[in-house]
């Protein structure tokens, strides 16, 4: 008779206390084609110790009918599990891995490094903390290494680390390193990075990954993988005014009403002065109820339920915010798109607009400007192709509440869905308030009433992580 151990003698309880307590970091690897984000996340996985014996068996079965390192395992096989990315040796698609430290959980989005894919490497960035721009030693800055260095900063990623693979193939120069370093450094000073961390690696070999390099003695910084454990996560969401879209009303019963959501950045306490918008109503936060009990305070990152001190009209959408510092309401937005549909954005055209749990009917009213991604400079434009950065202004059939995205990147963002295929048609990033206009019926015919509740699809951009980090 086999005999189990019980849960508690595994100590299962403590093992799942400890991974719930532990921050998690969202960062994501981008760069030019072949410089090696697949193998440097691989590498991750298979020095922190995340893959199984039998993945380690069948990565060796795959790096001999798909690998590009001859007869050694190819790491980032770990990562490409297209049949199309194994085939051609390249990424297409964002891959998400998740891995854990003592320190800290990580989720990582592998991203394609061709330019025909710039939608799914905005798709990675747009929730990420952090940026792992990689830079092969021996070609150096590339056209590719710009414009994702542009495109993180646009999508309001404050850290980067410039992380230089392939330097046991240039003899781990040290004035290769300071080179590059020095030419990133100058193209990038206007893009506002608080913090950029430049590291020689070799992610085929795993000097500089998670264990320090022996053949760059030169080199006084940390591994990679301490950084991403030591860096600082969600500072600025935390610092912010407090934020919570509701999600759904939790009435179970006559005596329970609560307002149900994610915390998009700041923190609440009971007794906290708090505005509900968009109907400007304002109340005090009398619980901050939890599945595990009440809390004295929550910040962001937590769903939670708000129980009001006062009997307030507020639904899916609504958003709750402190007093001190209310969301602006508007019924016509400027926002920068990414767009993604392969169809042109021209004036005139409707869709849906997914801004936090609400979804609203939006024509756009006017395109003004396209982005160069290589060199952020605008140029005029009255329509946007497929994976073009934009300026528009989008007329709302109702009034929103908002914040500029530079201010929270929650409240901030938003998504444009197609009104025919429900696919996901462009990231949008709320530049400032336009105008308020009154939205008149020729301009949008769909009333408020009939504005349903679409989803992207699967297939659609954006649709994965919306479905990974909710919203």
């Amino acid at each position: 008779m086999t005999i189990h151990q019980s849960p508690e003698a595994f100590g299962y309880d403590a093992f799942l206390r400890a991974h719930q307590s532990k921050e998690v970091l969202r960062f994501i690897t981008c760069g030019s084609v072949d410089d090696g984000k697949s193998t440097l996340i691989g590498r991750l996985l298979h020095d922190t110790k995340q893959i199984f014996d039998d993945q380690v068996t069948a990565l060796q079965r795959d790096s001999r009918k798909h690998g590009t390192q001859g007869g050694e395992v190819d790491l980032a096989l770990l990562v490409d599990g297209l049949q199309a990315e194994r085939e051609q040796g390249i990424t297409i698609d964002v891959a998400y891995r998740f891995f854990s430290t003592e320190a800290r959980s990580f989720i990582v989005a592998d991203t394609p490094g061709h330019e025909q894919y710039t939608r799914n490497m905005a798709t990675g960035a747009s929730t990420a903390d952090v940026a792992v721009i990689l830079v092969d030693a021996r070609q150096g800055l590339t056209r590719q290494t710009r414009r994702h260095a542009l495109l993180v900063s646009l999508l309001g990623i404050h850290r980067v680390v410039l992380a230089i693979n392939k330097m046991d193939l240039i003899g781990w120069s040290q004035n290769r390193f300071d080179e590059i370093v020095a030419g990133f450094q100058t193209f990038a000073a206007p893009l506002n990075f608080s913090e950029v961390r430049a590291i020689p690696l070799s992610a085929k070999n795993g000097d500089n990954v998670v264990l320090p390099g022996a053949a760059a003695p030169w080199y006084e910084g940390v591994p990679l993988l301490r950084y991403l454990e030591e860096v600082p996560v969600k500072s600025e969401e935390r610092a912010a005014a407090f934020r919570l879209p509701v999600q759904w009303v939790n009435r179970p019963n006559s005596d329970f009403r609560g307002f149900s959501g994610l915390i998009a950045s700041g923190s609440v306490a009971p007794g906290d002065r708090v505005t509900v918008a968009p109907s400007g109503k304002t109340s005090t936060v009398a619980r901050i109820f939890t599945a595990d009990g009440d809390l004295e305070r929550a910040s962001e990152g937590q769903s939670v339920t708000l129980v009001l001190a006062d009997e307030i009209d507020a639904s899916r959408g609504a958003v709750i915010a402190t007093s001190d510092a209310p969301l602006t309401l508007t019924d016509r937005l400027d926002v920068r798109l990414f767009w993604a549909a392969e169809s042109e954005l021209t004036a005139g055209a409707e869709l849906w607009a997914k801004v936090g749990t609400q979804v609203v009917n939006a024509q756009v009213a006017t395109v003004h400007r396209r982005i160069d991604p290589e060199t952020g400079q605008a140029g005029p434009a009255d329509a946007l192709a497929v994976n073009d950065i934009g300026d528009v202004t989008l007329q709302l059939d109702r009034q929103i509440a908002v914040d500029p995205y530079a201010v929270n990147r929650d409240t901030g963002s938003l998504i444009l869905i197609d009104r025919a295929t429900t696919d996901t048609a462009a990231l949008g990033l709320v530049q400032t308030k336009a105008a308020s206009a009154k939205t008149a019926p020729s301009q949008v015919e769909t009333t408020a009433a009939a504005t349903p509740e679409p989803a992207a699809r699967s297939g659609g951009f954006l649709a994965g992580i919306k479905r990974l980090f909710g919203g």
